[in-house]
């Protein structure tokens, strides 16, 4: 260590040396602040000294991803032999081999985009390398379609870390959470590449395509495609407005179809790249919790609002999606990982205690009510952690006026 710590000292002096170099300070700061505890301090103000910066709790977060990460790459690769053929001849190294060539060149293009982003706003402005993108880096492509081609995942992160973050001020300032910013961005820019049966499974556009060029039929090899559950379950109450046998018939296919409550638990089913496993994403909600880096009334009032909207549906009940039970509703899509890391983004959500619970249930409430309601779009959390984004001034603004107003009138009565 005292080796890597002379090649810093060296680069920063060798900087130091000329104007024309100080401006590329940040570039070694960053890798310098990576690996060793940075040495700047407060000169003035109000602080508070401890143990673990900005930096740290980012990496806290990433450690708490790598369980759906290596899920992720292990599904890829699952669903791949799934829906194409071989799954029966296919060891486990084969489905990660697969899942890594999809989703390592993925990581690697948004946090090279992104932090290509971080670095020239950092050499124009003279500050240093923000932290916050560390975090965004690795949700970006956990929170994509597998088939996404890699020049979108790069053309999303530019968009999201210029416009969603650095035109607000950078790290801290943004009001919109980046990743979800960038998927938002690609679902309304590119709605074929979001959606679909061709996008969930790496190789299953190609070769439909292959077999329509060939004038023979396109046939999986279980018969089934690359749709996700809350696609099957949007095409049942589709089809219950005018064939409602035909619509059971759907829904009764849905648990043999791999979307029973044990699989959509476990993961192993269509859908973005980190957010199919529940049990995944639980394992990391424990250690951002047991590390104090998560809220626990956002996470807990966000799986209370979606678990009352989807009870409320069930007893509204004319169709198999409103039907299926709300905890299983749950399960499905990317409630438990928006959940987990997106609503828990300590910059975009609320910051007072009662605001928190009240910016929790509005997501979890919004999400399943979208996903269920929506005829056009079978998921909905996004859009709802991005208006509960918006939302979440007024909410804190709310409470502390409420708070204000109790107090002078408990100085009024003393």
């Amino acid at each position: 260590m005292k080796f890597l710590r002379k090649i810093f000292d060296n680069a920063h002096a060798t900087l130091n040396k000329k104007e024309s170099t100080k401006k590329f300070f940040p570039l070694v700061d960053a890798l310098d602040t990576l690996a060793f505890t940075p040495n700047h301090v407060t000169n003035k103000g109000a602080h508070i000294r401890d143990a673990i910066d900005l930096k740290r709790t980012m990496m806290l977060v990433i450690i708490a991803l790598i369980p759906c990460l290596l899920f992720g790459i292990y599904n890829t690769g699952y669903q791949h032999y799934r829906v194409l053929g071989g799954l029966d001849t296919a060891s486990w190294l084969d489905m990660i081999g697969v899942g890594s060539l999809v989703v390592l060149p993925m990581v690697i293009v948004s946090y090279g985009a992104g932090l290509l982003v971080e670095f020239i706003f950092a050499i124009r402005n003279g500050h240093t390398v923000h932290e916050g993108f560390l975090v965004s880096g690795m949700l970006i492509p956990l929170c994509m379609p597998a088939d996404v081609p890699l020049w979108m995942v790069a053309v999303a992160t530019i968009f999201a870390v210029v416009i969603g973050k650095e035109v607000f001020g950078g790290t801290g300032m943004n009001i919109l959470n980046v990743a979800l910013t960038a998927r938002a961005f690609l679902f309304f820019a590119h709605p074929t590449k979001m959606s679909g049966n061709e996008v969930w499974v790496t190789g299953y556009g190609d070769a439909k395509q292959a077999a329509i060029d060939a004038g023979v039929p396109f046939v999986t090899m279980d018969g089934t495609s690359g749709a996700t559950a809350l696609g099957e379950l949007v095409e049942a109450k589709a089809v219950a407005a005018t064939d409602p046998s035909m619509a059971a018939e759907i829904g009764s296919n849905f648990a043999s179809g791999g979307y029973d409550m044990y699989h959509s638990f476990i993961g192993l089913i269509p859908g973005s790249i980190g957010e199919t496993s529940s049990l995944m994403c639980l394992i990391g909600a424990v250690l951002l919790l047991w590390t104090g880096v998560a809220s626990w009334r956002i996470i807990t009032s966000f799986f209370v609002g979606g678990f009352v909207m989807a009870s409320i549906l069930n007893l509204v009940g004319g169709n198999e999606y409103f039907n299926l039970p709300a905890i299983h509703q749950l399960m499905l899509g990317g409630f438990m990982f928006g959940m987990v890391f997106m609503a828990t983004d300590p910059v975009t959500a609320s910051h007072t205690d009662k605001g928190k619970f009240i910016y929790g249930f509005l997501g979890g409430f919004l999400g399943i009510l979208i996903r269920m309601v929506n005829p056009a779009y079978p998921e909905g959390i996004m859009l709802a952690i991005l208006i509960a984004n918006v939302s979440a001034p007024l909410i804190d603004h709310m409470v502390i006026n409420g708070n204000i107003k109790r107090r002078l009138k408990r100085v009024k009565i003393a």
